[in-house]
C-alpha cells in the first residue's frame, strides 16, 4: 500500500511543486518525482566551478504570483530577495548607456519627447498587460462547448475589453498580434531605446522584433508588472534555486513526499486511463492521477508514447514550436568588471547589449538558417554584486543569456560551443574592456546542454513558444488546453500548458484547480 497514491507529480520544477503543494492541502496523499538530483527544474543554483554557484538557467524572478507566495508561505520558508526593483541598463560602448524604470527613462542622448512617449508607452502597454493577466488567473476557456465555467471566463473578458474603451480597446486589438518593430516605430526616434523596448519582447523566444506575436510576447514579460503581481526585477538570496527550496519547503509541510533521482520511464495505462507510472528502476507506483510538469513532447511522446494516442492529437503536439534560440553563459571572475560609463553600485541592475532593432533583427536572421548570431544580443547580470553567498570572498560571478543560439545548429554544437562561447565573451569584453583578464572559469549551456541537463525537449525554457496559436485554450493543443488531456487521470502542469513559462507558478495553481474540481463547472 505504500506504492499507492491519490496524485503522483511528474517533475519538481516550481509548477509541479506548486501544484503538489495544492493538492496536499486538498487532502490528497502526494508523490513528486524528480528525475535530477534536487528540486527545482530549470530554477535551481548550482556551482559550475569550484566556489562559484550560479541561477543555472532562469536567472532573474519577475512573473512569480504573489497569491502562491501568500498561499504556500514561500517567505515563512525561506524565501528572501537579495535586491528588489532591478532597473534596466542598455549598454554603448562609448557609456552613453540608457536606464529604464518602471516609469521612466534617462540618457543623455534622450529628447524630452521621447522620455514622455517612454512614460506614456509604458502606462499604455501595462494597462494592456492588465487585461493579458486576468486570463493567467483561471484555465483558459474552450470555444466549442458551452460550459458555465468558460462562459464566465469569456465573459468577463470581453467586459474588460470593453470597460478600457473605445481608444484603448481599438489600440489592443490593432497592435495585439503584429510586431514591436512597426509599434516602437510609430512612436519613439530614438534607436537604442526602442532597442532596448525590442529585446524584451524577443528574450528567450524564437522571435525577432520584426516577428508577428513580438507584441504579444511584450505584453507577457511586462504582466508581472501590473495590480497586486508589481513584482519589477528580483534577485532571489540564493539564486532562483532558493525559490525551489522555499517551495519544497512549503510541499513537504503540506504532507508531500518529495523523491528526487528518481526517473520516471513511462505512465502506465490500462487502455486510456492512467493507473500510475513505473520508473527507471522498474518500480511501479500506483495512482489513478498522474500529473505531467515535463514539456507536451516529453509528456506524451516519451511517457505515454504515440501509439497510445489518436493520430491527429499526436501529430498536434508533433507540430508544437519549442526549439530554443538562447544560451546561457556563466563566467567566474576574480574582481568587479569595469564595464565603460557604468558605475559601481549601478552595476547589480540588469544590463543588455542590443544597440538597435537592426542589430537585434540581424542577429536573429543567421537562427533561421541553423546558425549563431556573430553579433548575439545579451541580458547580463553579475548577481554576486547583491550576493555574496555565491562566491568566494572578494569574488563575483556574472550570467548572462545570449541570443541567438539555434537548437538545430547547422553545425552541431560539439564543435562550435566554445566558438559561440568566445563569441559571447569577446561581445561583453567590447562593453567591458579588461573582463576577459578577471575570468577564472566559463561555461556555456547550449540549447542542447539545456534539453539535456533540464530535461525539456528542444532546450526551449518556455517549453514552447509563445505566440497566438500556442496561446490560451490551443496551448499546448487543442485536446489538452484546460491541463487535463485525452487519457482519463493524466495532467498537465508545466510551461507548455496555460499561462505558460517563466517562474510564475500559475500553470501549476491552475492545474491543481482543476483536478480538485474535476473539471467542473
Amino acid at each position: 500500500m505504500s506504492n499507492l497514491y491519490d496524485t503522483i507529480i511528474i517533475g519538481a520544477g516550481h509548477n509541479g511543486l506548486v501544484c503538489a503543494n495544492y493538492l496536499a492541502k486538498s487532502g490528497r496523499k502526494v508523490l513528486v518525482l524528480e528525475a535530477n538530483e534536487g528540486v527545482g527544474g530549470a530554477a535551481i543554483t548550482r556551482e559550475f566551478a569550484p566556489e562559484y554557484s550560479v541561477s543555472a538557467c532562469a536567472h532573474l524572478l519577475h512573473l512569480l504570483n504573489p497569491k502562491i507566495v501568500s498561499d504556500l508561505a514561500l517567505n515563512s520558508h525561506g524565501l528572501k530577495m537579495a535586491a528588489k526593483g532591478l532597473t534596466t541598463l542598455s549598454l554603448s560602448t562609448d557609456g552613453e548607456h540608457l536606464t529604464l524604470d518602471r516609469d521612466s527613462v534617462s540618457g543623455k542622448a534622450l529628447l524630452q519627447s521621447d522620455k514622455k512617449v517612454y512614460r506614456d508607452f509604458q502606462n499604455k502597454m501595462r494597462r494592456f498587460a492588465r487585461i493579458l493577466r486576468k486570463t493567467f488567473m483561471t484555465r483558459p476557456p474552450r470555444l466549442v462547448h458551452k460550459n458555465r465555467k468558460d462562459l464566465m471566463t469569456l465573459a468577463s473578458l470581453g467586459l474588460s475589453v470593453r470597460l478600457m474603451g473605445r481608444d484603448d480597446m481599438r489600440e489592443l486589438l490593432r497592435i495585439g498580434a503584429i510586431n514591436i518593430y512597426d509599434v516602437l516605430q510609430e512612436d519613439f526616434q530614438n534607436e537604442h531605446l526602442k532597442a532596448a523596448l525590442g529585446f524584451d519582447a524577443v528574450l528567450g523566444s524564437n522571435l525577432g522584433p520584426r516577428s508577428p506575436n513580438s507584441v504579444l510576447s511584450y505584453l507577457y514579460r511586462l504582466s508581472g508588472q501590473v495590480g497586486e503581481n508589481d513584482s519589477a526585477v528580483s534577485q532571489p538570496a540564493g539564486g532562483m534555486g532558493s525559490v525551489t527550496e522555499a517551495l519544497k519547503k512549503s510541499a513537504e509541510a503540506a504532507g508531500v513526499e518529495i523523491r528526487t533521482g528518481v526517473a520516471v520511464s513511462r505512465i502506465l495505462l490500462d487502455v486510456d486511463k492512467v493507473v500510475g507510472v513505473e520508473t527507471s528502476t522498474g518500480e511501479n507506483l500506483k495512482s489513478a492521477e498522474v500529473v505531467s510538469n515535463a514539456d507536451p513532447k516529453t509528456t506524451f511522446f516519451k511517457l505515454v508514447g504515440a501509439r497510445n494516442l489518436e493520430t491527429g492529437f499526436s501529430r498536434r503536439v508533433d507540430n508544437i514550436r519549442m526549439q530554443g534560440k538562447a544560451a546561457k553563459l556563466h563566467l567566474a571572475l576574480d574582481a568587479l568588471p569595469e564595464f565603460t560609463g557604468v558605475s559601481s553600485d549601478q552595476l547589480g541592475n540588469r544590463m543588455i547589449i542590443a544597440p538597435s532593432l537592426t542589430y537585434l533583427e540581424q542577429a536573429f536572421d543567421h537562427s533561421k538558417y541553423g546558425e549563431f548570431s556573430n553579433a548575439p544580443a545579451l541580458e547580463i547580470t553579475i548577481p554576486s554584486v547583491h550576493d555574496q553567498s555565491l562566491v568566494p570572498a572578494g569574488k563575483h560571478v556574472l550570467s548572462a543569456v545570449v541570443q541567438y543560439a539555434p537548437y538545430d545548429l547547422r553545425t552541431g554544437w560539439e564543435s562550435q560551443a566554445e566558438v559561440f562561447k568566445q563569441i559571447a565573451i569577446d561581445k561583453i569584453e567590447e562593453y567591458a574592456p579588461g573582463i576577459k583578464d578577471l575570468i577564472s572559469a566559463s561555461e556555456l549551456l547550449t540549447p542542447v546542454d539545456i534539453e539535456s541537463e533540464f530535461k525539456i525537449h528542444g532546450g526551449h525554457w518556455h517549453h514552447g513558444e509563445y505566440t497566438l496559436d500556442q496561446f490560451m485554450m490551443l496551448r499546448p493543443v487543442p485536446g489538452a488546453a484546460q491541463y487535463s488531456t485525452p487519457l482519463s487521470g493524466l495532467f498537465l502542469c508545466g510551461a507548455g500548458s496555460h499561462p505558460g513559462g517563466g517562474v510564475m507558478g500559475l500553470a501549476g495553481k491552475n492545474a491543481s484547480a482543476e483536478i480538485i474540481n474535476g473539471g467542473k463547472n
